[in-house]
């Protein structure tokens, strides 16, 4: 039996150009420790916490790739996928391609432009860890065409969806309707005024759940006209911390850059930010949900 069910994210990884640099940082940052990365598999290296793994780093095989980090879906069988990708208006980078015994992987772009990735698990079935301090955490797209990507992933993952403050009707649980970065300075604190705007989000679900925040794996928030012209729609990782307002002091000594000011949300407190190659990810501290932080907070 699969390890996470179809649609559910299994799996991140951050393309850099410059490995090592990336190991110092996110060591340093989350904890991690590396494994030594494989020339077969162009140095893609492991990262773990706490010995079980999380993510993975690997350097960009082309410098005009962009310096991210990749989200990967879980797929019962990649080639079907793939083919759902298509008919449903998203374009293949990659056919699903056997990496050794480890499982198949596509990556594809959605109809909004952004780019994602699917993994059919082999022998390395994704995260070992998740939803804890130093693992991922939560996915969120960002996208300018909401209807079309929301219609295209129900179509490939079958994801329900549901807007905040409808989860009472749809069988959530009453009174919540936030997840980290809905309600949040557009652009990820880059050169905005300031105010607030109230987001056009969805949360994901996967098939044959409740749709409602308990079973949310993901969101998909609208790029509204502050966001910078030149923003791609993109995911926005996010990796669970023990303490939001350290972590983003951490990330600015090594080198990185906050994208906007730590902020409170029902579900932790959060902040986005930049790696020291430019990479742009989030941490979130759960341990802090429905309710203020102070800087000094433990």
């Amino acid at each position: 039996m699969a390890a996470f069910a179809e649609g559910v994210p299994c799996w991140v990884d951050a393309m850099l150009p410059d490995l090592e640099a990336g190991k110092r940082f996110y060591g340093e940052l989350f904890g991690w420790t590396f494994g030594a990365g494989e020339p077969h598999y162009g140095h893609y290296t492991q990262a773990f916490h706490g010995g079980r793994n999380v993510a993975a780093l690997a350097p960009k095989p082309d410098g005009r790739m962009p310096t991210v980090w990749n989200i990967y879906f879980a797929a019962q069988d990649a080639a079907a996928t793939a083919a759902r990708i298509r008919a449903a208006g998203g374009q293949l980078i990659t056919e699903p391609m056997r990496i050794g015994d480890f499982g198949v992987m596509v990556t594809a772009v959605d109809p909004g432009g952004a780019v994602f990735g699917v993994w059919q698990a082999g022998s390395h079935p994704g995260f070992e860890e998740h939803g804890t301090p130093g693992s991922y955490g939560w996915i969120e797209l960002r996208t300018r065409d909401p209807e079309r990507v929301d219609a295209f992933y129900r179509a490939v993952f079958g994801y329900g969806t549901v807007r905040p403050g409808k989860e009472k009707e749809l069988g959530g649980r009453p009174g919540e309707g936030k997840r980290p970065g809905e309600e949040r300075e557009p652009s990820e604190g880059a050169g905005v005024d300031g105010r607030r705007q109230e987001a056009d989000i969805v949360f994901w679900t996967p098939r044959g759940k409740p749709a409602g925040p308990e079973h949310a794996i993901g969101a998909r928030a609208a790029m509204g006209d502050r966001f910078p012209a030149e923003m791609p729609a993109h995911f926005l990782t996010y990796f669970v911390v023990a303490n939001c307002d350290e972590v983003a002091r951490r990330a600015h000594a090594l080198g990185g850059r906050l994208l906007n000011d730590p902020e409170d949300t029902p579900y932790g407190r959060f902040v986005a930010l930049a790696d020291n190659q430019g990479a742009h990810f989030a941490v979130v501290d759960t341990s802090a949900a429905g309710s203020s932080r102070t800087e000094s907070g433990a």
